[in-house]
């Protein structure tokens, strides 16, 4: 493969007929949240909600989220691509489709997922396409997948109201962030799972736009 052939399918979501072939053996987390001690997997309490968003590295992304308020677990994974179970090494390559991600399981009488998306809008930068920073690739794209219809809604009127803060702000880029229903969501490997309360000197590259969303 050439060198431009490999630089293109970095930055191109493949086909299904392209993607890896992955397994039928999913990954399962052998731990508990390092922090919370709480099951990554479930079962989760009754009328708990799910949100799974991509920011780019999904290290530094989960922090923001065990450290929310009314959240009450986070795990690390990927979604929104064709290979089934895929792992970090596969999805890396580009040619699975899926994008780093982080399951949030929230108490919606604690914390609205308005509030989440708040917290998702300003600390990356959703403007960026195949990328986030110095991190290149598929895998880093800003993404948003809800499993209720109610909660699709209340997503792409986030990302609207974001992208008009940025306009207002001068920014003309526009919102690559992609919105749209869950399809699966697969954990990743043990050793990512809450990766930067595991080492506290680990690579964090978030960086927000300075933009305000309000909701």
């Amino acid at each position: 493969m050439s060198f431009m052939t490999m630089l293109t399918k970095k930055f191109a979501l493949p086909s299904a007929e392209e993607a890896l072939p992955g397994r039928d053996e999913p990954i399962v987390p052998e731990n508990a949240h390092f922090v919370s001690g709480r099951s990554l997997t479930g079962p989760f309490p009754e009328g708990y909600k799910t949100v799974v968003l991509g920011m780019g590295c999904f290290w530094g992304a989960e922090r923001l989220f065990w450290e929310t308020d009314g959240v009450w677990v986070s795990a690390v994974g990927y979604a929104g691509g064709h290979t089934p179970n895929p792992t970090y090494n596969e999805t890396c390559t580009g040619r699975t489709g899926h994008t780093e991600v982080v399951l949030v399981v929230y108490d919606p009488s604690k914390v609205t997922l308005n509030a989440l998306l708040k917290v998702f809008w300003e600390n990356h930068d959703p403007t960026q396409g195949m990328r986030q920073g110095n991190d290149t690739g598929t895998q880093y794209r800003s993404a948003i997948y809800v499993s209720a219809a109610d909660d699709l809604s209340v997503a792409e009127h986030s990302r609207a109201s974001f992208q008009q803060a940025l306009k207002d702000a001068g920014r003309a880029a526009a919102i690559t962030t992609e919105v749209s229903m869950l399809d699966a969501f697969y954990y990743a490997e043990d050793y990512h799972q809450q990766y930067l309360a595991k080492n506290p000197s680990g690579y964090c590259g978030l960086k927000g736009t300075g933009v305000s969303c309000v909701g």
